[in-house]
């Protein structure tokens, strides 16, 4: 189907300061001879061109030294992670000792609890966001059981205005009033996978610390998508993986943050191993565990080298975009996305997302009245990879550093047409 597009398209992509950034992915053509219309950045993002080359260092690195790879070469293995910290840090607004990479999402959200949920006996409940992300409300449950509690007691979930998908902050305020004195925690969404909801961080750890709470939050759709500052708005914890907009690769690796107010916290239980060992002193082997002070502190196992690699070549890209156009560009692609989607047809779509900017970050949660999936199967076969979730919504997400204004624009007229058959 050849679409046309109008001049002031053409102009916001020339215009565009981060343009140059496309051709740094690979974007995938699948079954069509030209590339597709990716639009699933927030469920895996794309792959850098350069993570070939940094894994490639590697695999080199491991033929050519062996062993000696841990102290040699360019990156040498045993403080590879600390190559990563500055830059992960910037993404989401925290100090170098506040970050580290490690292990994988829902095994950090794990090991951060076992630290920072400690429930007494009349203040024991976690609070989560309104229809979390099936793995938190696993973790949380997991651990409710764990300390001998039951789940349908403990959790305290969030719930939306009557008749849409949105948690306002009179509601966030309400559930304090009536429950602060029993909630030990939050475990909350930063962005919520489904609606896309972007909470109110700041807000939400003013009210948790207010009522004697830890305020923790999951940034699995916030990293890399919307502006964050952690340390400055006080939250205790959070933690986030890297797959989805910081395009490190499938399965990739997680960012923890711990605020330096609890960096020298060696009271706090934890589950150790020897990379959490005080570095000047690990390979004495004393068989006494010296915790390091920060984030550092919580590791277990030396870094996983390759999938590091992957990520180097993505923080590559944001350091040099920056967070701050990155977002701007976001700003402008979903604005022009929800308007040219309402224009489709208001009466039959709903996008079911914040309208407010502040609200959301890339994504766009989309609904059609009387659709089913088979609207998404039309939507791929016409060459735009989109995202499904049950019952009954499209997720899309236009990604600042490789989508472009034209592809936002060929979308809606896809969408159209596709409704219209």
């Amino acid at each position: 189907m050849r679409i046309n597009i109008p001049q002031y398209i053409e102009e916001l992509d020339a215009s565009d300061p981060l343009s140059s950034f496309r051709e740094e992915f690979n974007i995938p053509a699948l079954f069509h001879e030209k590339p597709c219309i990716y639009l699933c950045g927030n469920s895996l993002g794309l792959q850098p061109k350069k993570a070939k080359d940094y894994v490639q260092m590697e695999m080199d690195k491991w033929a050519e030294m062996g062993v000696e790879g841990h102290v040699k070469g360019k990156y040498p293995w045993m403080p590879y992670h600390e190559f990563l910290t500055e830059k992960m840090s910037a993404v989401v607004g925290g100090n170098t000792e506040e970050v580290v990479v490690m292990n994988s999402l829902s095994v950090n959200l794990h090991l951060l609890m076992v630290s920072f949920y400690r429930p007494k006996k009349e203040k024991y409940k976690i609070l989560i966001e309104y229809n979390p992300f099936p793995s938190d409300r696993y973790a949380v449950e997991s651990q409710l059981k764990f300390h001998g509690y039951k789940p349908e007691d403990a959790i305290i979930e969030l719930q939306p205005e009557a008749g849409s998908e949105i948690v306002t902050k009179r509601q966030i305020e309400e559930v304090f009033k009536r429950e602060g004195d029993k909630i030990a925690m939050t475990l909350i969404g930063g962005v919520n996978y489904y609606s896309g909801q972007y909470y109110d961080i700041e807000y939400i750890t003013r009210l948790a610390h207010k009522h004697g709470a830890i305020a923790g939050f999951d940034f699995a759709h916030g990293a890399g998508n919307v502006p964050l500052q952690l340390h400055d708005w006080g939250v205790d914890f959070a933690a986030w993986c890297s797959y989805k907009y910081l395009n490190s690769g499938p399965g990739a690796l997680s960012g923890v943050f711990i605020h330096n107010r609890h960096a020298e916290r060696f009271d706090l239980p934890r589950f150790t191993g020897w990379w959490g060992h005080d570095k000047n002193t690990r390979f004495k082997m004393d068989p006494k565990f010296v915790p390091m002070p920060g984030a550092e502190g919580w590791q277990l196992s030396n870094p996983p080298i390759l999938p590091m690699a992957c990520m180097q070549a993505s923080l590559e890209l944001f350091d040099r975009a920056g967070m701050e156009r990155i977002r701007e560009k976001s700003e402008k692609m979903s604005a022009l996305c929800e308007k040219l989607i309402t224009e489709t047809d208001g009466s039959r779509i709903e996008i079911i997302t914040p309208s407010n900017p502040s609200e959301r970050g890339s994504q766009l949660s989309i609904r059609v009245v009387d659709a089913d999936k088979g609207l998404f199967d039309r939507l791929s076969k016409s060459g735009v990879i989109a995202d499904w979730r049950e019952p009954d919504v499209i997720r899309i997400a236009p990604a600042p550093l490789y989508n472009t204004f034209k592809e936002v624009y060929q979308f809606c007229e896809i969408l159209k047409n596709c409704m219209h058959e």
